[in-house]
């Protein structure tokens, strides 16, 4: 029989990051959002808290949550402020290629640090000429004796000018192509690496989003991840994992929107009576939280497949083009509801669509998720 229902520590846990986001998150999250600040007072108690290193394995001495956990706290925090939530989950996103194929003696030296002081770290995949295409990167690794020279550069990359350490994608073989692309564990203060611009972006303002340039940068063989070559497989699986906290953080985003409208439209006035009354408005309600516990349901699934260790790449995909594509329908839905207020920056709607717009777009575009999932679900075609 299935059930849905929660464990007494998954509902604590979903208590803690729902208290966190509502009591350190949202009083700042317009100030970071208007000043486009790094929210280092936050990330402090987040540290303290344990958000910022919750996937960090137990024996390594971090929270050891499994991936239903993070995205029942993914939720919550996006709920918050998804801009912080960005800076949080990105320390789990270039956490996880270590743990999934790193050596114990890696997972030693570069895990554990992050629990012991407020540390972050940033996946470095994404170049200007390859976004989607990964096998277009350009960056390349240069064996020098039993180190690698470390030659390109990253843009686009969150937690970028604030990390301490870099999960960097780069090719030891180009003739190759995708099979040529290697992963490289490369702490910040490595010569070498410079950090560029700043990005000035539309939403999720808090977060810090930089282009980082690796010139001449010796890395040593043993900060290789897995083996030379298997880059292309670790982004990958570590996608698949990751993406159901992206449509978690798209459900929280949703339900913060949907709170807001109920309780504006149970307020708002109009002919004598609340605007909820109407069925323009009252439909508009109805479907937004129909479509975020189907959002829900995708995401909590496809965790839970990571989980049991089962093949999730199709559900991951799903999840997360589901759940950050109601992040943009409900949250334009709930501006429409706030009809004129809805459009001014004295209320929190214009943050939201701003905000839920990068979530289709990082982590892999919504538009290479319908590509996986089309690719799965119809399978191959023989052509005659």
């Amino acid at each position: 029989m299935i059930s849905f229902e929660l464990t007494e520590e998954q509902k604590a846990l979903q208590e803690m990051a729902h208290s966190f986001a509502e009591k350190e998150m949202r009083p700042k999250a317009a100030f970071y959002d208007r000043e486009e600040k790094f929210p280092e007072d936050v990330m402090q108690k987040a540290f303290e808290a344990g958000f910022l290193t919750c996937n960090v394995p137990v024996e390594y001495g971090g929270g050891g949550l499994s991936d239903l956990e993070m995205a029942i706290i993914s939720e919550e925090l996006s709920w918050g402020c998804p801009g912080m939530y960005t800076t949080m989950m990105a320390n789990s996103l270039a956490f996880t290629p270590i743990i999934l194929y790193g050596q114990e003696e890696q997972k030693k030296k570069f895990l554990t640090p992050f629990t012991r002081k407020l540390s972050f770290a940033s996946y470095c995949l994404t170049e200007r000429e390859a976004g989607s295409d990964t096998s277009a990167i350009k960056t390349l690794a240069r064996k020098d004796g039993s180190d690698y020279i470390i030659n390109g550069s990253k843009c686009f990359i969150t937690n970028g000018g604030v990390a301490s350490l870099y999960v960097v994608f780069a090719n030891a073989a180009p003739q190759k192509g995708a099979r040529g692309l290697t992963t490289f564990i490369i702490p910040r203060e490595t010569p070498g690496i410079t950090i560029g611009k700043i990005e000035d972006k539309m939403g999720q303002r808090a977060s810090n989003t930089a282009e980082i340039f690796f010139e001449d940068v010796r890395v040593p063989a043993e900060n290789i991840l897995g083996r030379v070559g298997q880059g292309f497989l670790i982004a990958m699986r570590t996608f698949d994992r990751t993406r159901a906290a992206v449509g978690a953080a798209g459900v929280g985003l949703a339900r913060a929107a949907l709170e807001y409208a109920i309780e504006y439209s149970k307020t708002r006035v109009q002919f004598g009576q609340p605007i909820a009354t109407f069925q323009a408005t009252a439909f508009k309600i109805a479907q937004m939280a129909t479509e975020l516990e189907a959002a829900r349901l995708l995401v909590w699934k496809a965790a839970w497949m990571v989980d049991q260790g089962l093949s999730c790449g199709l559900n991951s995909a799903m999840a997360k083009c589901f759940g950050s594509d109601l992040a943009m329908k409900a949250s334009l839905e709930a501006l429409q509801i706030f009809g004129g207020y809805g459009y001014m920056k004295d209320y929190p709607l214009e943050k939201l669509v701003r905000d839920a717009k990068l979530l289709q777009i990082y982590e892999g575009t919504n538009e290479i998720q319908r590509l996986v999932i089309s690719r799965e679900v119809i399978g191959p075609i023989i052509q005659k």
